[in-house]
């Protein structure tokens, strides 16, 4: 049975608010770190993803916990992971969720 793609990216989004932030007490798709998800029938999922500040030290952190992370999804069989700064991220990304937690709003 072929996985149903709207789930999948659903199952996804679930997974990655499961990762913080380490400076900020907010999952990273919340706080708009998450640019893009892109699946496909074969189970390839393709992330692009941002950070807070280009000179995070917890980079590489982030990005492995994301891709080991998003690998334990039933349907997901490989994963990529891209870093990228453009655009640069801005609290206009957060979601009001988020806002909220941090007393943005």
């Amino acid at each position: 049975m072929e996985p149903d793609f709207l789930s999948l990216e659903k199952k996804i989004i679930d997974i990655l608010k499961t990762v913080y932030d380490p400076e900020i007490p907010v999952n990273i798709y919340d706080l708009g770190l998450i640019y893009g998800i892109e699946t496909n029938e074969e189970g390839k999922v393709s992330i692009e993803m941002t950070l807070t500040a280009p000179n995070c030290p917890m980079a590489d952190m982030l990005v492995w916990e994301v891709r080991e992370k998003t690998g334990t999804v039933e349907g997901v069989k490989e994963v990529d992971v891209q870093l990228t700064f453009d655009p640069p991220w801005s609290q206009d990304r957060m979601s009001e969720e988020a806002l909220l937690e941090l007393g943005l709003l």
